[in-house]
């Protein structure tokens, strides 16, 4: 059975300079994928070349296959019937994401509405409550034509989600999706994001900087720099047997409950991704990119 994405030998540039080197990745039906790196990795940038919101002055060059079908060089009509109905993406900030003028419940109400042609504004106001129910929002019907500003962060993260699965997609990609989220806000949205991907059997690509937050959600796990994959496997493999230094470095920068209070984190390796060599498969399933 054919994947669900195939992503091989992606590349993005900006003029001259290459951000996304080379990525390649597979994801199947009701997997979790999380990509893990350091701000400006690659992984936003990866995420928004799926959905084809890289515009000019960005080149993307390899293949974005979407269940077998070639998405690098389809029309603005066609990709804008993908995004939402069958791809849909959580950005990391709700604020600048979600419009502060406009009702949230008024917001989901026109996503439906840009897909479900002929469907009634009632019928989408109801559809917008549903969805507003769904990711736990108390008085859905009465918080419906509030703004933004009057929900908290984790509320506003919640009502983005609502919004991104009005549609039921195959896929969802949560971009940092607890970012800014206090530690007890951060585990009720990844348990209501863990509880949906279950209940509906989506594929979600998770990206993140925090080790913890794809420990806790990911089947399988990819680290990146630079824009490039430099490990790659189970989530078990590449958290409990990490083989790039850099992925070591990663989980050493990571406080625990164990870790020694007068004793420094470890720093990342600064050089780790300065060579480009081949990506080896190291043990059945975990692939390693070697310096």
């Amino acid at each position: 059975m054919a994947s669900l994405l195939e992503i091989e030998d992606l590349r993005v540039w900006f003029g001259a300079t290459e951000v996304v080197r080379g990525v390649s990745l597979a994801l199947e039906p009701g997997e979790v994928l999380g990509l893990v790196g350091e701000s400006g990795s690659g992984k936003s940038l990866t995420s928004l070349a799926i959905l084809g919101l890289l515009g000019p002055p960005a080149r993307v060059e390899g293949s974005i296959r979407w269940q077998g079908r070639e998405m690098l060089g389809l029309s603005s009509r066609v990709l804008q019937s993908i995004r939402g109905r069958e791809i849909a993406m959580v950005f990391q900030e709700p604020m600048t994401a979600l419009n502060p003028v406009m009702p949230v419940g008024r917001q989901i109400a026109e996503a439906v509405l840009a897909h479900q042609y002929g469907l009634s504004a009632k019928e989408a106001k109801r559809k917008a409550i549903e969805a507003l129910e769904s990711v736990a929002i108390p008085e859905a019907s009465r918080r419906f034509g509030e703004y933004p500003h009057q929900f908290s962060g984790g509320q506003r993260q919640r009502i983005l989600i609502a919004m991104a699965l009005v549609h039921k997609p195959k896929l969802l990609i949560a971009d940092e999706p607890t970012t800014a989220l206090d530690v007890t806000v951060q585990a009720q949205v990844l348990e209501l994001l863990r509880s949906l991907q279950r209940e509906q059997g989506l594929s979600l690509i998770v990206t993140s900087h925090d080790l913890a937050v794809v420990g806790q959600m990911a089947d399988r796990v990819a680290v990146m720099r630079k824009g490039q994959i430099l490990e790659t496997g189970s989530t078990t493999l590449v958290l409990t047997q990490p083989q790039h230094p850099y992925t070591r470095s990663l989980l050493g920068a990571v406080p625990t409950l164990r870790t020694e209070r007068d004793r420094p984190l470890s720093t990342l390796e600064l050089d780790a991704a300065s060579t480009i060599g081949p990506l080896l498969e190291t043990q059945p399933g975990h692939w390693v990119r070697q310096a």
